[in-house]
Parts: structure tokens; C-alpha cells; sequence
């Protein structure tokens, strides 16, 4: 409290509109503690107008009763409260005044605190039951100008709207018209209908991931991200289309080793996996949003952290599991219209990556999103590389890993190692992130 006061009184009253987040775990509870007992300073609202700070009435009962003042009456030292402390909520309202009057709700405030430190036992220290009961009395100390806010009610649920719902569906449907045209086309126009075929997937997947419960809240990622996000995720998509062959040649020997090819040409490509992820946009784009949805009622009825957390780890795992049991059936669908192994693990393992990554990013979250991607990617480029080294004088031993996973699981073992490493790396993050009230908190965003 003593280096907020120097902040306050130095830089005005816009320094205490800055919330500083807690330096650890249990700082809110501590400072919480001094404000109750009236230790550690005064409030920001017991300056002088000639810039002096007159001591509080916390300040004064230490002075008039010694050293011993303000312990429990077992010795134990913990403050206890007085009649003369001040406010303390009207503290944290100056901590955290610019949240409370931007917020639109008190939902909103009571992310926003969370996400700061401020946990249910922090609110009984400012005699409340829980954080939620603390944000109404904030937003309510707060005075809103409600002709310049449209919506002061609190933010419902999204709904199901028809230009995303058709939207989602764009991608599968490009993906299979191109499918099509490649089998049916012989030579160069063979080439330039899949060139044409994955800018267009690429473009109508941009356009899907732009509208909807997928689309990422303004301001959420930063360019070097966004960026390598797309990267990754180019990556990951192209070696799911061409990688199991690569990996396959270098492991038979390259041009010298024995023939791959296949009836698409000299060059194996997989399809099936790779028309079934693109078909799975809608799932994962419905997925989402039943997962936004529950959540938000959740968080509208909720009375504490706690429960809020208790009642969304399960909503979680369903949505989680849902998509998956439609890109199961997709991936068994597309592997028997064309007559390609489905690739059940390494399919399964990428488009669970690719959820979870979405979601953090969708939630506030993308940080994680982006190292678990580029840790798949490396790992799908290094068994390669491995492999390649492995052949250099005195070095087999570099290509022995991915010469017995490829022996074991076969050239598709490689990418559902990597995949489903960082995919159960998400997961558990996204059980840790996405069921705290901060990660659902109204955006304004449309969907």
C-alpha cells in the first residue's frame, strides 16, 4: 500500500486508474488485510488539498494505543478489523476504476478482478461472500452514462446466426469440389485445379474463422503472433497432406530407394485426413459455440469462482469430445468414399491441436496456442531431418527414434506423436484457462 500512496499522490488521480497485478499468489488477500485493519497507509481518498497525506484513522488508533494495537486477542498478530478503518472497497474501486467504467456489466468487473488475482477469499476480506456479490457493489458505486451505453443490460448468450452457421461450411464443401476435380483431371490441369483448389479452401477458411464463435476477439492476438500462428498451422495442414510420403521416401532411401508411387502419381499424398479436417470447420465452429453459450449462462448464475469452475470443467470436456466424435465419422466417411486410409491417430491428434489452439486464442489466451503449435511443427520437421542426418558417416544413430516409431506405428506415428503431445498440453491448459470467469467475460465483439 505504501508504494500506491507514493504513486497516487506523485502522479494524480490517473495513476490509480493503472491496476497493478499482484506480485503473488496470496498479495490480494494480504493487501486486502491491511485495508480491513487500517494498516499499511491510508486510502487514495485521504490526501490533503495541499498535497500532504493527514493519517488515516487506522493511523491514529496505532498511535493512541501502542505497538499492540490491532492483533487478535490469542496473540496470533492478524489484524483485525476497526470502526475507524476506511473503505476498503472504495480502495479497489480506485484501483480499478477504469474497469469498473468501461464494464458493461458486473460480469464483466468480476472477470476482470479475477483475472488481476482477486479470488473469492479476497472478497470476504471486503465483506463479501465471493467476487461476483464484490463487482455488483462496484459497478454499482460507478456512475454509467446509459444514453451512450446501447447495452447496460447484461450481455446474453450468443446465438446461432445464419452468415456463420453457412459460412463454416464453405471450407469442407471447396475441399471436396477440389478432391473431385483432381481425380478426375489427368496432367497439368490436374495441377493447376489443386493449386486453385487449396487457395480457394485457404481463403474460404479465413473467411469462416473471420465470423462466428471462432473468430478472435479484436486485439487479441499481436502481428508476430497472428502471424506465426498462421505458420504453424500452414505447416501442420501441408504435412498432413504430403508429410507420410516425404517421411516415407526418406526413409526408403529417397530417389535411390525403392518406388512410391501410387495411383495420384509419383508423389503420395493423403487426402482423406486433410478433406476430412476441412469438413470439420462446422463441427468445431458448433462445438464452440454450445461451449460459449453454456458458459455464459454459467457465468450469469453462478455465485463464485468456485462453482463457476466446477460447473464448466465438464462442459468443457463434452464440447471437447464432441468434436471429436464428428471428425471420427468424417474421417471414416472420407476414407471410404475415396478409398484411402482414414489415418485415425495422426487426423485425430492435429484436429484436437487445432481445437484447443483456436479456443485459446478465442478466449485470451494465445500465447500457449502458438508454442504448442510450433513444437508439433518442429517435431514433424525434425524426424526428417533426423532421418536425413542419420546417413552422414558414423551418424545412424540420429534416424534410429524415428526408424523404430516408423517401424512400430508407420510413417503416420511421427505426426501423432507430435500432435498429441501438444494437443494434451493444451488440454490441460485449456482446463486450467478456460474455466476461470475472465476467459468468458463479455467481449462486445460480434458473433
Amino acid at each position: 500500500m505504501n508504494g500506491d500512496e507514493g504513486g497516487a499522490t506523485s502522479g494524480g488521480p490517473q495513476a490509480l486508474d493503472r491496476p497493478g497485478p499482484p506480485s503473488r499468489a496470496d498479495a490480494w488477500d494480504a493487501l486486502s488485510g491491511e485495508w480491513l485493519a487500517g494498516s499499511g497507509g491510508r486510502g487514495p481518498g485521504d490526501s490533503s488539498p495541499s498535497g500532504s497525506v493527514r493519517p488515516g484513522p487506522a493511523a491514529a488508533a496505532r498511535t493512541a494505543t501502542g505497538a499492540g494495537a490491532g492483533r487478535d486477542p490469542d496473540g496470533h498478530g492478524r489484524p483485525t478489523p476497526r470502526r475507524g478503518a476506511g473503505d476498503p472497497v472504495k480502495a479497489l474501486l480506485h484501483r480499478h476504476r477504469a474497469l469498473c467504467e468501461q464494464a458493461v456489466d458486473s460480469l464483466e468487473i468480476a472477470a476482470g478482478l479475477e483475472a488481476h488475482g482477486v479470488t473469492d477469499r479476497t472478497a470476504a476480506g471486503f465483506r463479501h461472500r465471493d467476487v461476483f456479490s464484490l463487482a455488483e457493489e462496484l459497478y454499482a458505486r460507478v456512475p454509467h452514462d446509459d444514453e451512450n451505453r446501447p447495452h447496460p443490460e447484461p450481455a446474453p448468450a450468443p446465438r446461432v446466426r445464419a452468415d456463420w452457421a453457412l459460412l463454416t461450411l464453405l471450407p469442407g464443401t471447396v475441399a471436396a469440389l477440389t478432391v473431385t476435380g483432381v481425380r478426375l483431371t489427368q496432367g497439368r490441369p490436374r495441377l493447376l485445379l489443386a493449386a486453385a483448389g487449396v487457395l480457394a479452401v485457404a481463403l474460404t477458411l479465413h473467411l469462416a474463422l473471420r465470423r462466428g464463435p471462432l473468430a478472435v476477439p479484436s486485439r487479441t492476438l499481436t502481428r508476430h503472433t497472428a502471424t506465426g500462428t498462421r505458420a504453424w498451422t500452414c505447416w501442420l495442414l501441408g504435412y498432413a497432406l504430403l508429410g507420410d510420403g516425404l517421411l516415407r521416401a526418406v526413409l526408403d532411401g529417397g530417389p535411390d530407394g525403392p518406388p512410391t508411387g501410387t495411383a495420384h502419381g509419383p508423389w503420395p499424398v493423403t487426402t482423406a485426413p486433410v478433406l476430412a479436417l476441412a469438413l470439420a470447420t462446422a463441427p468445431a465452429a458448433w462445438s464452440t459455440h454450445l461451449l460459449t453459450r453454456g458458459a455464459r449462462r454459467r457465468l450469469t448464475g453462478s455465485r463464485g469462482l468456485e462453482e463457476f469452475t466446477a460447473a464448466v470443467q465438464p462442459l468443457l470436456l463434452a464440447t471437447f469430445a464432441l468434436y471429436l466424435g464428428a471428425l471420427t465419422g468424417l474421417l471414416a466417411l472420407c476414407g471410404t468414399v475415396l478409398g484411402e486410409p482414414a489415418g485415425y491417430p495422426e487426423a485425430l491428434t492435429l484436429g484436437a491441436l487445432l481445437l484447443l489452439a483456436r479456443l485459446l486464442v478465442v478466449h485470451h489466451a494465445p500465447r500457449g496456442a502458438a508454442l504448442a503449435l510450433a513444437a508439433a511443427a518442429t517435431t514433424q520437421a525434425a524426424a526428417v531431418a533426423l532421418v536425413l542426418a542419420g546417413r552422414l558417416p558414423g551418424c545412424a544413430f540420429l534416424a534410429a527414434p524415428v526408424d523404430a516409431l516408423a517401424e512400430a506405428a508407420g510413417p503416420g506415428g511421427v505426426a501423432a506423436l507430435g500432435c498429441g503431445t501438444a494437443a494434451l498440453a493444451l488440454l490441460f491448459r485449456a482446463a486450467r484457462t478456460l474455466t476461470r470467469a475472465a476467459a468468458h467475460a463479455p467481449t462486445g465483439d460480434p458473433e
